[in-house]
């Protein structure tokens, strides 16, 4: 464990068992919403990673994974407000049943925009799991059929999450110290 990103950890919202619980709960709503079906993962790039690893292990019904990098943020902390696909799918979508994870819905702008994105691809469906939700922040509309948690307006990391690139590794998800990315 790396002691210099765990102190910048004001406190931790989720460990690593209430994680592994939950995304088994989510796999098996899924397998139970998808059974006798086939499934294409698309995970988003890169905070979604641990999340799909964990979550592709739960699920027993044929499925494909595939990967988008889509960005708005930047280095900071806020969206801004541009919507980039930095790398597109690689397989064809048409006609399939498409599974979007995500590793957090914040604002809804990104995920609304790639949700359309997917939609226009001609899949036969689109759904949305996310493991973290923070409604509080919404600004776009977004369906989330699977939610891993919902919660207040933290800022996170660890589990794939990150801030200016670090912190991903952490096991567990924490709440960021304000100070170690608040500008003075």
């Amino acid at each position: 464990m790396n002691t210099k990103l765990e102190q910048d950890i004001e406190r931790v919202l989720f460990t690593e068992e209430e994680l592994r619980q939950r995304v088994a709960q989510l796999g098996a709503q899924i397998n139970a919403d998808y059974a006798g079906r086939s499934l294409i993962l698309i995970g988003v790039l890169r905070g979604s990673f641990i999340f799909v690893a964990d979550l592709v292990r739960q699920l027993s019904l044929p499925c494909t994974v595939d990967f988008m990098a889509v960005s708005s943020y930047g280095a900071g902390t806020t969206s801004s407000g541009q919507v980039r696909i930095v790398k597109d799918l690689s397989e064809d979508i048409a006609g399939r049943d498409v599974l979007v994870v995500e590793d957090i819905l914040d604002t809804g702008h990104t995920l609304s925009h790639l949700l359309r994105y997917l939609e226009g691809k001609q899949a036969a469906s689109v759904r949305l799991c996310t493991l973290l939700d923070k409604p509080s922040r919404r600004t776009q509309p977004v369906e989330v059929q699977y939610c891993g948690f919902s919660i207040p307006d933290y800022f996170v990391v660890g589990y794939g999450l990150d801030y200016a690139e670090q912190y991903r590794s952490l096991p567990y998800i924490g709440v960021l110290k304000p100070c170690v990315y608040e500008k003075p």
